[in-house]
């Protein structure tokens, strides 16, 4: 029953999305700025929201009145906390459902957000997690496919960590980016490790959909950017990880990068 509701509340935020800002051409017009929508849900509810260190409200969130942009969303209720970078997109609502837990390996949850195109992207932590749309396998995570305007069901799962599952109403001209964090099961918490190179490794950065890669400041997608770098920069490996490894810039700068988008080149003596 709980996971019914998750869906229905899920769809029902999207179907907001045509309703509320049907009017983006007319606005257009009038050379008015269109505002972004931010809507958040949260197990357990009640979780104070912070948006770029103001607070907000609390859980269960909506507000559609925001400045189009990068935001850090934060939010917490006693140990149980969330940290993650949201882009907010003019006329567009932004959906972001939280499992909250006192550690990144058992927190959960997905962002739902719409910019301009066609079909869905699919990313998730850990990537190379497996999708299936509507009953049917599509691929691993990242995932970039065509999709019939309408419902969809997504599911994602991998392994050893507990599956999602979105519903979601795909709207004519916009391209769904589905961001989803998968956790643990609990008799896998305690093999997360993170072990030390030994010698000197370096890694390259490989092509993104993006043109770029975020580095964060905690191997997770809900880990603050520190910084960012680009397709061919080199980094030095310090700690090596199944989806994030950790690296240090040549100014010192340390951080987590995603697995996905570097590959390994140990440095050869001379």
């Amino acid at each position: 029953m709980k996971k019914a509701i998750f869906l229905i509340l899920v769809l029902v935020s999207l179907l907001i999305l045509l309703v509320r800002f049907g009017a983006v051409p007319l606005l257009g017009l009038l050379n008015v700025k269109e505002k972004a929508g931010l809507k958040i849900q949260s197990t357990p509810s009640a979780a104070q929201v912070f948006v770029d260190e103001l607070s907000v409200g609390k859980t269960p969130f909506e507000e559609d009145n925001f400045t189009p942009g990068e935001k850090i969303v934060r939010l917490e209720i006693g140990e149980n906390k969330w940290q993650g970078q949201v882009k907010l997109v003019e006329g567009t609502l932004t959906v972001i459902n939280r499992d909250l837990a006192k550690d990144n390996t058992s927190s959960a949850g997905e962002i739902l957000t719409l910019e301009k195109g066609a079909g869905a992207t699919v990313i998730s932590l850990p990537s190379e997690a497996m999708v299936e749309i509507d009953g049917k396998t599509e691929g691993l995570t990242p995932l970039k496919i065509d999709l019939t305007v309408g419902e969809h069901t997504f599911v994602i799962s991998k392994g050893e960590y507990l599956k999602r599952g979105i519903r979601v109403q795909v709207p004519a001209g916009f391209n769904l980016i589905l961001t989803v964090d998968l956790a643990l099961t609990e008799t896998d918490l305690t093999n997360v490790n993170f072990p030390t190179v030994t010698g000197t490794s370096f890694l390259v950065v490989k092509n993104t959909p993006t043109g770029f890669l975020r580095v964060r400041d905690k191997p997770s997608l809900s880990g603050a950017e520190v910084t960012r770098v680009s397709p061919g920069d080199e980094l030095i490996l310090l700690e090596e990880g199944s989806s994030w490894d950790k690296i240090r810039l040549p100014n010192g700068t340390e951080g987590y990068v995603s697995t996905s988008y570097v590959e390994k080149k140990t440095s050869q003596a001379p």
